[in-house]
C-alpha cells in the first residue's frame, strides 16, 4: 500500500456492516484495520497533503480545513450508525499499518475502558442563546430622542432590559442544565461560543454536551424541545446525537491523550481539537467552536 494512514476512530468489531463504498477524507474509502480485537477506520492519504509540513500549512487554509472535517464526520457519523466509536482527532495520521497497530497495542488498555464507558451512549448538545434586541419583545422602531436627556434615558432603558433578558436567560440555562444533567449519565460545559465565529444569531448562553444512552435518547429530546419557547427573548438549540467527542478526555487523564498519533517516526499528528460535534465544530460534533 501506498501513501500515509489517515485514522478517524477505534472502535471494538462491529456487530452491521459499514454502509457500502463510505468514503472521508480526501474522498477515500473508509477502511477497517484490525487489531487485538479493536479496529481502528482509516483511510489512505496522499503524502503531499498529509505528510507533517504540508499538513501544518493545511492547517491555516480553512475551506481544506473544512473539507477534511466533514470528510472526517462523514466517516464518524456512519460509524456511530451502527457501533459506538472512540472518534480521534481531526487530522490523526500515521505513515503506514505498522504505525496505526504500533499505537492500539500502546494505547489498549485505555481504549477498552473508554469504549466501556461510552458504549451504547451518544452525545447531546444544547445550546441557549439570548436573541438579538430586536427579538427581546421590543414593538416597532423606537422614536427618535427628542433631546439628550431622552437619548440617555433610552439608552438606560435598553441597557436595562438586556441585563434583565441576560439575567433570566442565566438562571433558565442553569436550571435547564440541572435537569438535563439528571437525565444524563454525564455532562460537560464547553465555553459560550463566539457569535463572530459560529455565525449563529443571539449571545451564547450555554454550551453544553450530555451523555446519553441511546435508549433513553427520546425521552432527553423531549424534555429539551418542551423548553422551547419558554421564556421570551431566549431561544433553546438541540444538536445530535453524535459521536462521544466530548466525552473522551476523561480516558486522556489516566495517562493516554486519545487522538494523537505518534510524532517522529510512527505517525504525524496536528489536532484541532474535536472534528466537530458536541461540536460544535459544527457539524463535526460538538464543542467550543
Amino acid at each position: 500500500m501506498t501513501g500515509l494512514r489517515y485514522v478517524y476512530a477505534v472502535c471494538r468489531p462491529l456487530a452491521a456492516p459499514l454502509q457500502a463504498e463510505l468514503t472521508g477524507v480526501a474522498g477515500a474509502p473508509a477502511k477497517l484495520l484490525h487489531h487485538h480485537g479493536l479496529i481502528a477506520v482509516v483511510s489512505d492519504v496522499p503524502e503531499r497533503d498529509f505528510a507533517e509540513e504540508p499538513l501544518r500549512a493545511h492547517l491555516e487554509d480553512i475551506d481544506w480545513l473544512a473539507a477534511t472535517a466533514r470528510g472526517h464526520q462523514q466517516v464518524i457519523d456512519a460509524l456511530t450508525a451502527v457501533t459506538t466509536p472512540l472518534p480521534l482527532r481531526l487530522a490523526t495520521v500515521f505513515r503506514d499499518d505498522s504505525g496505526v497497530r504500533v499505537m492500539i497495542e500502546e494505547r489498549e488498555e485505555v481504549f477498552l475502558r473508554t469504549l466501556d464507558r461510552l458504549q451504547g451512549r451518544v452525545e447531546w448538545g444544547v445550546k441557549v442563546y439570548v436573541e438579538p434586541t430586536g427579538q427581546e419583545g421590543t414593538a416597532g422602531p423606537e422614536a427618535k430622542p427628542a433631546s439628550g436627556r431622552d437619548y440617555l434615558r433610552q439608552r438606560r432603558m435598553k441597557a436595562r432590559a438586556h441585563e434583565d433578558t441576560w439575567q433570566r436567560a442565566e438562571q433558565f440555562a442553569g436550571r435547564l442544565h440541572s435537569l438535563l444533567s439528571e437525565h444524563a449519565d454525564a455532562a460537560r460545559l464547553h465555553a459560550p461560543q463566539n457569535s463572530a465565529l459560529s455565525r449563529a444569531s443571539g449571545q451564547n448562553v450555554l454550551n453544553a454536551a450530555y451523555l446519553v444512552p441511546r435508549a433513553k435518547s427520546e425521552e432527553f429530546v423531549e424534555i429539551v424541545d418542551r423548553t422551547k419557547g419558554e421564556e421570551p427573548g431566549i431561544r433553546v438549540e438541540l444538536t445530535g446525537p453524535w459521536a462521544a467527542y466530548s466525552f473522551v478526555e476523561p480516558a486522556a487523564s489516566e495517562g493516554t491523550e486519545e487522538g494523537t498519533g505518534n510524532a517522529g517516526s510512527e505517525g504525524t499528528e496536528v489536532g484541532t481539537g474535536n472534528a466537530g460535534g458536541a461540536g460544535d465544530t459544527g457539524g463535526t460534533g460538538e464543542g467550543d467552536a
